[in-house]
């Protein structure tokens, strides 16, 4: 992600049975509320999953073919407007990159806020205690708030004592 620190990290990727766990709860999701879960919007939430971390469009695109072929741009933008629209995934804006929703709330539109680290790039989900409080206020204003996102710049634990 961003400019790389010079020591270890322990952010690890989810195993397979992790990642198919997700993909089964999110193909559940998708039957329940009368959607498909078609194969690229699979293979992009997959290659989220697996990630473990912010992954920019661009990668997702080159990442997407199994044997090394790339997919097409509205493809995988496609795909990511789907997932982030059933709140499957997330945009951070701040740099431009999608994650994989982690949080146990993972309703569409539920307030995401995210901890990012400004040294190694590490991102983790947390709850969002200002959402509900943001979208009464959102209500009396006579909004109707599809989204919400908040973003922490900051260094993770392990860049803080490094």
């Amino acid at each position: 992600m961003g400019s790389h620190c010079d020591h270890d990290h322990a952010h690890g990727h989810p195993d397979h049975a992790t990642v198919g766990r997700a993909l089964a709860e999110a193909e559940t999701r998708c039957l329940a509320a009368g959607d498909r879960m078609t194969a690229p919007r699979r293979r992009v939430l997959e290659l989220l999953l697996t990630a473990a971390e912010p992954v920019k469009a661009y990668d997702l695109i080159a990442r997407y073919g199994t044997e090394g072929q790339a997919a097409k741009p509205p493809t995988v933008y496609r795909a990511l407007e789907f997932l982030e629209r059933k709140g499957m995934a997330h945009r951070i804006a701040s740099i431009s990159a999608y994650v994989a929703c982690t949080a146990a709330n993972d309703a569409p539109g539920h307030a995401a806020a995210f901890l990012i680290c400004d040294c190694c790039g590490a991102t983790q989900e947390v709850p969002a205690p200002a959402g509900q409080t943001f979208a009464l206020a959102a209500d009396a204003a006579g909004y109707a708030i599809e989204r919400t996102t908040i973003e922490g710049h900051g260094r993770c634990p392990v860049c803080r004592v490094t």
